[in-house]
């Protein structure tokens, strides 16, 4: 069985620079698809945040401790997080639980932690993070109206609105895969404002779905980003733009398999 919350703590205590690698309902079906028996989902509330490690655990497990209970070594719990592994082994003795702490997996001999994949991603670096991931990362959003240039350029956009929490991709333009309806396109995705236009749109994820032309309007969308293609350019004329953008589809039509 795996016990998760169903936020992560920071959505409630510091939302202002929360950025989530996946969404709290994917990060369940995750869990789920693991090969466990079960996942526990726990509401996090303020009052539960509030209780000490003792009143934490006694909570959580009482009269009924699970015979092992396995942590990674830097696990914490309770109210600020202040208690750690020495606080769990004192409590499982007394229980009869056998503690199984793990070290964290590493790569390169760093541990594996969503804090240096959210500064991979940041910086763009896309191919270390979906090594250390080990897949690709994954967006979703619901499909947008946008200002609707870019089918009179010759390559239109599904536009997306990621909240703040989601957006911890660095700004640029990427070749991806956009999962529309359970079917996989190529597309080239522009993540952030283009200089070009800038002060006229809110979209932070424009979405150019390969060889699609239905209505995507109110749609869910999942964008799996593939590669990093090229930093956000002010460009001196349209005709450069687009350009450039038709040289990023074309890039990503020869390169991303289907």
């Amino acid at each position: 069985m795996v016990l998760t919350f169903d936020i992560d703590p920071d959505e409630l205590f510091h939302p202002d620079r929360l950025k989530k690698l996946l969404a709290n309902e994917d990060r369940i079906a995750e869990l789920a698809s693991s090969g466990v028996d079960g996942v526990v989902v726990l509401p996090f509330t303020r009052e539960f945040a509030a209780f000490g490690p003792t009143e934490f655990l006694e909570r959580m497990f009482a009269p009924h401790a699970p015979a092992f209970l396995h942590v990674g070594t830097d696990f914490r719990f309770g109210a600020q997080a202040s208690g750690g592994v020495p606080e769990l082994e004192a409590w499982a003795k007394t229980v009869g639980v056998e503690l199984c702490a793990h070290e964290l997996k590493t790569e390169d001999g760093v541990p594996i932690t969503a804090t240096r994949i959210r500064r991979l991603l940041a910086e763009a670096e896309l191919d270390e993070a979906n090594r250390l991931l080990g897949e690709p990362y994954r967006l979703r959003g619901m499909v947008e109206h946008g200002r609707g240039e870019g089918g009179d350029m010759g390559f239109k956009t599904a536009n997306l609105t990621p909240p703040f929490a989601f957006r911890a991709l660095g700004e640029g333009v990427y070749a991806a895969y956009a999962d529309v309806d359970g079917v996989r396109y190529r597309a080239a995705v522009s993540m952030g404002v283009s200089p070009v236009f800038e002060g006229e749109t809110d979209a932070l994820c424009e979405v150019h779905i390969l060889d699609f032309d239905g209505d995507l309007y109110g749609k869910s969308l999942v964008v799996r980003f593939m590669k990093y293609l090229r930093p956000m350019i002010k460009f001196d004329t349209v005709e450069e733009l687009i350009a450039t953008v038709m040289s990023n589809i074309a890039w990503t039509r020869e390169h991303l398999p289907l």
